[in-house]
């Protein structure tokens, strides 16, 4: 099975976005170049047969055969628990932000299980792994940018440290959709918070870059800069 998921992937390659891919992953040199929707095709129809027989028995040879899994484990039918267990045991395999943030975007049963999922993800919040915790933020800024979730998200952003270029990335992302959503709530995080100065600036860079915030706000933020 996996020998014939391989050959696939392979026979759905396509050159020209291998390497435009593969300039957005510097640190990747095993991407055969599958474009991202085709591959969620491809994890659709997969999903509806022996995936189970796939995930427990599947290599990494390939970038493609490590995001496979993950789009898998989000869209297959099973419940909660199992699939938690399959996300513990992909988790560690993910050593780029490509395909944790591809994941991430794919976990939507954490919509209908916010609270199992915040718990699962604590973790992950407390871990010194760059791209475990990156998982563990771009969770956060997927899911739990609401109402019930936004101090609580603030709150945990404000007390990571870690030096990680793609930590500090997806803290960045997630204060600018932080602040899209909640400005008021996120600007008195802005003007009280522990960031460093790269990740401070770069929220701000961030939120002025957004087509969501006024250009007004946009000044407001620009002078914001340390």
């Amino acid at each position: 099975m996996e020998n014939e998921i391989r050959k696939r992937i392979i026979e759905l390659s396509d050159e020209k976005y291998k390497k435009f891919h593969s300039r957005l992953c510097p640190n990747i040199s095993n991407i055969v170049g599958v474009r991202v929707p085709i591959l969620r095709n491809y994890a659709k129809e997969l999903s509806k047969g022996e995936f189970r027989k796939y995930l427990n028995n599947s290599e990494n040879k390939y970038y493609e055969e490590t995001l496979l899994q993950g789009m898998i484990i989000g869209i297959a039918k099973m419940d909660i628990n199992e699939r938690l267990q399959y996300l513990t045991n992909f988790i560690p395999k993910i050593d780029n932000w490509a395909t944790c943030d591809i994941t991430c975007t794919g976990l939507k049963f954490t919509n209908k299980n916010k609270e199992i999922v915040w718990e699962f993800l604590q973790k992950y919040i407390n871990s010194q792994n760059e791209f475990e915790l990156r998982f563990a933020i771009v969770m956060l800024l997927s899911f739990y940018i609401t109402d019930e979730y936004i101090e609580k998200v603030l709150q945990i952003l404000n007390q990571i440290q870690h030096e990680g270029y793609y930590v500090k990335m997806a803290i960045a992302w997630a204060v600018s959709i932080a602040y899209i959503k909640f400005p008021k709530e996120t600007m008195k995080f802005l003007n009280k918070n522990n960031l460093d100065y790269f990740t401070y600036n770069k929220s701000l860079q961030k939120i002025i870059e957004s087509n969501r915030v006024t250009i007004e706000d946009k000044n407001v933020v620009r002078n914001m800069k340390r």
